[in-house]
């Protein structure tokens, strides 16, 4: 019996190619640049199953030209490259890698904090520019962080996972999320809830965890950047569109705010020219790029086209419908 056509639009890593490729006949896309749409709606037209990256649109268009795909596994936790309506549409079930990244990402959004407030991009800059004169008093002063507020926009997996680290910080944790969280947790993390206003206005760094939705696009704009202190922090590992970039742009170059760390932006890979400032720590979407989490997301994500092609519920779906109604 013919094994099912699956495209992986990334070469992935040795353990996910092993596993799929015992139970799929797979056609991996090997270059380093993502395909270019033409490409991708060609190749995946003859296919039963796609192994993609969020650089990948699923719409009604590439639905239409692969009539035989029944499953679209996403290697991320977010999911806004997919148009889950019309994958239910086409009875084309959708999944995610959710729980595997929290812990990487987490560590990651510290990271920017750390640098963006200790100034770390401008410090290593000028250790490598020749142009340094030794130690002075003044010199690249930057910003405390242990013993400030910690604002969380988001309090999911990865806001709590923040919440852990910034106690070793002896930090004071307030945060924000749709829905208020049990009051153990809120004990347990030392978090206190706030309304997002008020957080913004009472946090010394603010750091983004919420989805890409329609309620949250845009959610950054001039109104809440001018709500934060001039001496805080902004930092994004979340994803770019939750930010109107022109407006952190202007917050910065007013000093409305004092810095930012970002790793998600608007339209990537464009990066707004204005964020590229001494006060920004950039870097390029890498928030959950350890070897062994990306490992384990390309794992889960082939894990979910095998588990689907042997008849079987997958574990991460996002649209459970579509596979109820085959």
């Amino acid at each position: 019996m013919a094994k099912p056509k699956v495209l992986a639009t990334h070469k992935l890593f040795d353990a996910a190619r092993k596993s799929l490729d015992a139970s799929c006949d797979v056609e991996y896309w090997e270059k380093q640049e993502r395909p270019r749409r033409e490409e991708l709606l060609r190749q995946v037209r003859d296919k039963e199953g796609l192994v993609c990256l969020l650089t990948e649109r699923i719409d009604e268009e590439l639905l239409n030209e692969a009539p035989k795909l029944r499953i679209v596994a996403n290697v991320a936790v977010g999911f806004d490259n997919i148009d889950l309506a019309a994958c239910t549409k086409h009875g084309a079930v959708a999944t995610n890698t959710p729980g595997v990244l929290d812990d990487t990402t987490a560590d990651f959004a510290w990271t920017l904090m750390m640098a963006v407030a200790r100034r770390l991009g401008e410090g290593e800059a000028l250790a490598r520019s020749g142009n340094w004169k030794g130690w002075n008093l003044d010199q690249l002063v930057g910003t405390d962080v242990s013993g400030k507020t910690l604002g969380l926009v988001g309090f999911g997996r990865i806001g709590r996972a923040m919440a852990r680290r910034a106690n070793g910080f002896q930090m004071k944790v307030i945060y924000n999320d749709a829905q208020r969280v049990a009051e153990n947790v809120e004990k347990e993390l030392k978090a206190e809830y706030r309304e997002l206003d008020r957080l913004l206005m009472e946090a010394d760094f603010v750091s983004v965890h919420v989805p890409l939705l329609p309620e949250t696009r845009r959610l950054f704009d001039a109104a809440k950047f001018a709500l934060m202190k001039r001496a805080a922090f902004f930092i994004n590992t979340a994803r770019g569109a939750v930010v109107d970039e022109a407006a952190l742009v202007q917050a910065l170059e007013s000093g409305a705010i004092a810095g930012a760390g970002l790793d998600v932006f608007e339209k990537e890979p464009m990066i707004h020219p204005g964020l590229k400032r001494a006060n920004v720590v950039l870097t390029p979407h890498i928030a959950s790029a350890s070897l062994e989490t990306r490992t384990k997301m390309a794992c889960i994500a082939a894990e979910n086209v095998i588990v689907f092609i042997k008849g079987n519920r997958p574990p991460n779906m996002l649209n459970p419908e579509a596979f109820q109604a085959r």
